[in-house]
This record gives structure tokens, C-alpha cells and sequence, in this order.
């Protein structure tokens, strides 16, 4: 159980009363009369074979108050998107897949490079991003959350609680982030959050001194955590990350777009697992080595476009005032492992930050030879501005595709 603590410039929305589920859940249905949900969920072909999405799917079947739910499909043939159809059909909430592989949005998705405004990468950002750009066409919801589709330990009540303060009439947030612990099986995980992005953040602190986009981003107890939820207004001008640095990416947004106190953090879960990365260290284009280079080049153009200056030297600085920060939280967070009882492997700790580490530099470096690339896809204001009949023609081709199979 958290306590009621405040830390940082966000507001913490805190677990205090193992308030139950049924009367949550019975806010939420009065709410959607007036303010309909919508959750998104983006997924693998590959994760209907998982017991989590079953898990997640027999959950979600109970849902009353969400009025659609969006599947975005990724790496599927047309018998595996009919299958698809079939495995989701026992939701008995209105709910459409997005084919991405499908002839009908890869059509779409053609023009839109013809015009060079397509996601550029395949991958979580742009299934995301499509996902949002048919609940803008749909026009059903007002609100909007989005989990992954590989939490193994997923219960109903981490969606309500995600979605409750941006369907709340009375609350003002716009956007909301999820927290919670990140044990399971007696291991503490969570490691590119512990280990990478908090020594990051007060490593350059120290370097640059105090900044609100800093403070910002450390305000938040779990920053990487792919549960968000929003008000569907702001899905009009977010420009979302295609690649690993999709959440923070999406989090520099709402910095730049809204005041922080039209921004929350809650704690949605009291235990957490979900399918875990290895560290890749003998290759940098995957796992977390690869997902740790974003996030770090994600950080570094977000402060270059607040006026900070980087050189070849204040990233060498960085690097050896990360390592020396992060070696301290191995011994924080072993003695914190120690003290609850669970397991820490303080050698494979140390070896993370190691890559960690190189892997600042090399983000450094890659910023400095590349400073005029845009990884994130443009917003959706964006497209319809070139293409005003987009989400008509969207949904239509997702319609479409649910209705025949993609024939």
C-alpha cells in the first residue's frame, strides 16, 4: 500500500484505501454516459498464444463501461488476422482490429509516405499511432487509455484505475501515467527505470544544473510504463516516438503541450510482470541495449531543443557521472532487495550498468553525427491538415477488413 507522499512537480494519485473494484467500476459506467471510454490495446500476432493475453481478454470481457476497445495487430497474414478476429470475439465490448500488415491500411500507409508523413519504423510507435488515429476517425470516446498486451499478472482494476482521473468531470487531467512495483517471483525488476533512466536524469543534473524538463521527468516513480491514459483531444497533436523512446518521448510531449497540473501519475497495480527484454550486450540493435540507446538520444534532443548545448567532452562527463550515480543506487536497491526479502543479482546489476553506461556515450555520439533527425512520427493535426479526408477513409478501411477478413 503506498502512502500519501508528493514527490516532484506531478501529482501522485495513490493506492491509500484498497478502494474495491465494484465501486470504481460503478463510478465509471455513470461516467461514460457523458464522457465514453475507449481502451487501445497494441499487440503481436505472436502474444494471442500467450496465457497473458488470455488472461487480459477473460478480464476485459467483464468491462461495462468502456465503449470500444482498438486492437492494433502487428506481424499477421490474413489467416492469422482472421484468427484474430475469432480469439477477440469473445469481448463483448464493440471492438475493431487494426491490420497493419492488411492491404487496405498498407494502401493508406503508402500515401502518407508519399508525402513523407508515415511512421518510419515498424513497431509499438506506430501501431500505437494508428490505433489513435482511428479512435480520433471513430469519434466514440472522449477518453482513452492504452496498456500492453503481455501483463502477466493482469487483473480489471489496473484498467479502471488507469482511466479514472482522465473520465473523472471534475478532475482536469489530460493525461495520465501508471505506476507500480516492478517484483515478481521474488526478483526486483524494472531494470532500465532503476538502473538507466534515474541515475540519467541526476547525472545531468549535475551537469546542467536544474531544469524543469529534468525535474519533470524525474517527478515520475515509473516513467517507462507503457499504461497511460488521455483525453482523445490530446491525441491531435501528440507526435509520437517510433522507436524505444516512445515513453518518454510521449511524456516530453505533454510537457511541451499542457501545464503539469493537467498531468497525474497513478498507482494502478500492487504487483506487476509483463514479458522481459534481455540485455543484448553482444548487440546493440536489440533488447534492452537497443531500447536504452533510445531512451537516452530521446532525453538528450528533448534537452537540445531547450537551448542545452552538447559537446563530445559534457558527454564523457555524463557517461562518468552516470556510472559513478548508478553504481550507488546497485547498492541502494540491493539493500532494499535485502530488506524485503527478494532476490538481486548484484553482479548481472553492475554488468547492466556497464552497457549502460557505453551506451550514454554512444547515444551521445549518434546525437552529435545525426543532429537533424526527427524520430518522431507527425501528429495527427498534421496529416489531416494534408490530407483533410484521412480518417474518413481509416475507418472505412478498418471497417472494412472486420467486416469481410480482408478480403
Amino acid at each position: 500500500m503506498s502512502d500519501f507522499h508528493q514527490n516532484g512537480i506531478i501529482t501522485t494519485l495513490h493506492n491509500l484505501t484498497e478502494r474495491p473494484l465494484e465501486e470504481i467500476e460503478r463510478e465509471l459506467c455513470a461516467f461514460s454516459r457523458t464522457r465514453p471510454m475507449a481502451l487501445v490495446l497494441p499487440c503481436l500476432y505472436s502474444e494471442l498464444a500467450t496465457p497473458a493475453l488470455a488472461t487480459i481478454v477473460d478480464e476485459l470481457s467483464k468491462v461495462k463501461y468502456l465503449s470500444e476497445i482498438v486492437i492494433g495487430l502487428d506481424r499477421a497474414t490474413k489467416q492469422e488476422f482472421n484468427h484474430a478476429r475469432e480469439y477477440f470475439s469473445r469481448l463483448d465490448q464493440p471492438h475493431k482490429i487494426l491490420w497493419n500488415e492488411g492491404p487496405r491500411l498498407q494502401a493508406l500507409d503508402a500515401e502518407l509516405k508519399a508525402d513523407s508523413l508515415a511512421p518510419t519504423e515498424l513497431g509499438k510507435g506506430r501501431n500505437v499511432w494508428y490505433c489513435y488515429g482511428y479512435v480520433l476517425a471513430s469519434g466514440k470516446a472522449q477518453s482513452v487509455a492504452t496498456h500492453d498486451c503481455d501483463i502477466i499478472t493482469y487483473k480489471r482494476d489496473l484498467l479502471a484505475r488507469l482511466i479514472f482521473p482522465v473520465a473523472h468531470p471534475v478532475f482536469s487531467y489530460e493525461f495520465c501515467k501508471g505506476y507500480y512495483p516492478r517484483t515478481a517471483e521474488g526478483k526486483l525488476n524494472g531494470r532500465v527505470s532503476r538502473l538507466l533512466v534515474t541515475p540519467l536524469l541526476r547525472a545531468l543534473k549535475k551537469v546542467y544544473g536544474p531544469l524543469d524538463y529534468l525535474d519533470y521527468l524525474d517527478s515520475f516513480r515509473y516513467p517507462l510504463a507503457g499504461e497511460v491514459s488521455m483525453r482523445t483531444d490530446v491525441l491531435n497533436d501528440l507526435r509520437i516516438p517510433s522507436d524505444w523512446g516512445l515513453e518518454i518521448g510521449v511524456l516530453a510531449e505533454m510537457k511541451r503541450n499542457y501545464a503539469t497540473n493537467r498531468i497525474c501519475q497513478v498507482d494502478i497495480a500492487n504487483n506487476y510482470d509483463h514479458k522481459h527484454q534481455p540485455l543484448s550486450v553482444e548487440d546493440a540493435s536489440k533488447g534492452l541495449s537497443k531500447m536504452s540507446m533510445d531512451i537516452c538520444k530521446a532525453i538528450f534532443r528533448k534537452l537540445a531543443t531547450a537551448g542545452e548545448v552538447f559537446t563530445p567532452e559534457t558527454f564523457r562527463t555524463v557517461k562518468a557521472t552516470y556510472f559513478r550515480i548508478a553504481l550507488d543506487f546497485v547498492e541502494t536497491y540491493s539493500n532494499d532487495a535485502l530488506m524485503n526479502g527478494l532476490q538481486l543479482d548484484r553482479h548481472a546489476e553492475e554488468e547492466a550498468v556497464e552497457l549502460f553506461a557505453e551506451n550514454v556515450l554512444a547515444a551521445g555520439e549518434h546525437f552529435l553525427q545525426n543532429p537533424l533527425e526527427t524520430p518522431f512520427i507527425p501528429s495527427w493535426n498534421r496529416v489531416i491538415s494534408a490530407e483533410p479526408d484521412f480518417f474518413e477513409r481509416l475507418y472505412d478501411a478498418v471497417e472494412a477488413d472486420n467486416a469481410d477478413g480482408g478480403l
